[in-house]
């Protein structure tokens, strides 16, 4: 039996390692390491409820957005408050262009590299000796797309602060609403990049995943990714795209073990577990609304500062491979596609692309409910207690923020993001969380170019800063080669 260590796994944002123990060339066991501490909860403590929105989107630069859009719920469920219909639109636009950008950068700018020989020089270099496997045509015509999609990103986040105000970090979502109205000179702006990112989505982005898919998997074979990568087979969806009174556009829901079913979900079912996170066991099994984030570091059997977040017990895994499983949605009917609705490495990376395309088309459709001339804002005031839960779906996942004032300010806040539940340790009683689980039984050709690891632990483009909760100044660097 060997160990395989990578540290940290670059091409995904924040701090993140996996070691895999490899027995007759497949991972038997494996464990996924969170490695840093920022401590949002810590700081939001005893500040302004109506500051919760700004600073929780510095929680990250690639999908602020969605924490905004959750503290706002959050605050909101606190306040007592409903926001007009024009904010609740321009709130999913600008969620959608968020979505756009962050799902075209996962592909082409994070995960492509792991598929497609770019020439010699960085961003392709360096890297680990690969399989390539794509024809050279396609091959070239990727890497001429990974530019491409550079300028399609910037678009998408240029689209998204017409109603944003900026992008990242939008100023314009606040308790009650947004603090931007929607005048038609807007919505034509918009609406243009939309179409243009439209085009670029189902004429370009599909089809390069297809082309990925269909050389990479389906195979049957011991190195088809159409195989590798399954995990528990447990999806959860909170629901994501607010549609008003209760209801969301992409349904939430939850799957176990790959069924078929979809049940309901009831969030007083969500704990976390932290017996190997560097936290005070006192403050495991809690559910978020009473969560605590209490640091300990060097605890003995601990090996991450990601918490091990559960619902009614069991590991889920969330993401775009998990809302298209709940909501049943598949690739537009020209497109010519590979995704079969599995568990797997390809099937992540398609699920994404899917879900871009069905976003960005039921945008144009949102885009046409605005109303301009009418509210963006429900007037509030903070109570002097309160608590709110906010409930989304972000680009990599299902998200919440809870939150409790009291006096007047924030007595406690608490977030399981997405990477929180995807790139969970083990729970209490030892069962691994999703990402470590979909690495068992990754076959590995060369135990010094493990690019099969990488392939399925970027495939559910983990975002560490989203999910822990300091580098340890102290002592020598390990040292590590950037791949």
């Amino acid at each position: 039996m060997s160990k395989i260590v990578v540290s940290p796994v670059t091409r995904v944002e924040g701090h993140l390692g996996i070691e895999a123990e490899v027995q007759d060339g497949e991972v038997v066991d494996a464990y996924v390491k969170g490695k840093l501490f920022r401590g949002f909860e810590k700081l939001l403590q005893g500040r302004d409820p109506r500051d919760a929105q700004h600073i929780t989107q510095r929680i990250c630069g690639v999908c602020p957005v969605s924490h905004g859009l959750a503290a706002s719920h959050a605050l909101e469920e606190a306040f007592g408050v409903v926001p007009p219909e024009n904010a609740r639109i321009i709130r999913n636009l600008v969620l959608g262009a968020n979505l756009i950008q962050s799902h075209i950068l996962h592909f082409y700018h994070l995960a492509s590299l792991d598929y497609v020989k770019g020439p010699p020089r960085p961003p392709f270099i360096p890297r680990y000796v690969q399989d390539h496997r794509l024809p050279d045509h396609q091959n070239d015509a990727l890497v001429e797309h990974y530019l491409d999609a550079l300028k399609m990103r910037m678009k998408a986040q240029e689209m998204g602060a017409i109603f944003g105000g900026k992008m990242p970090h939008v100023p314009s979502f606040v308790p009650g609403g947004v603090t931007v109205n929607p005048t038609q000179a807007k919505i034509n702006s918009f609406r243009k990049y939309l179409q243009e990112l439209q085009s670029f989505i189902d004429e370009v982005y599909l089809p390069d995943v297809n082309i990925v898919a269909r050389e990479y998997g389906r195979r049957g074979e011991g190195d088809d990714y159409g195989l590798i990568g399954r995990g528990h087979g447990n999806l959860l969806a909170y629901g994501g795209f607010d549609l008003g009174n209760g209801e969301t556009w992409l349904k939430g829901g939850r799957i176990v073990d790959g069924g078929e079913e979809v049940f309901p979900i009831d969030k007083a079912k969500i704990t976390e577990d932290v017996h190997f996170s560097w936290y005070e066991d006192a403050t495991s099994g809690l559910h978020p609304s009473d969560g605590l984030t209490e640091p300990e570091y060097d605890k003995v059997g601990a090996y991450s500062w990601v918490k091990a977040p559960r619902y009614d017990g069991l590991p889920h895994e969330v993401g775009p491979l998990a809302r298209m499983w709940v909501n049943g949605y598949y690739v537009p009917e020209k497109s010519a596609s590979a995704y079969a609705q599995g568990l797997s490495v390809i099937d992540r990376n398609f699920a994404r692309a899917v879900e871009c395309s069905h976003v960005a088309r039921e945008m144009d459709v949102w885009l046409d409910e605005l109303q301009p001339g009418e509210d963006v804002w429900t007037e509030c005031e903070v109570p002097n207690e309160g608590e709110g839960c906010g409930m989304v779906e972000a680009p990599r996942g299902a998200l919440g923020h809870w939150i409790r004032i009291k006096d007047g300010t924030i007595a406690n806040y608490q977030c399981v993001v997405p990477t929180t539940w995807n790139a969970a340790p083990r729970n209490d009683e030892g069962v691994r969380g999703p990402i470590e689980e979909a690495l068992i039984d990754t076959p590995v050709a060369d135990p010094d170019n493990p690019i099969e690891l990488l392939r399925v632990v970027r495939s559910f483009d983990p975002c560490i800063a989203c999910s822990i909760h300091l580098i340890k100044p102290d002592g020598e660097m390990e040292p590590f080669r950037v791949v």
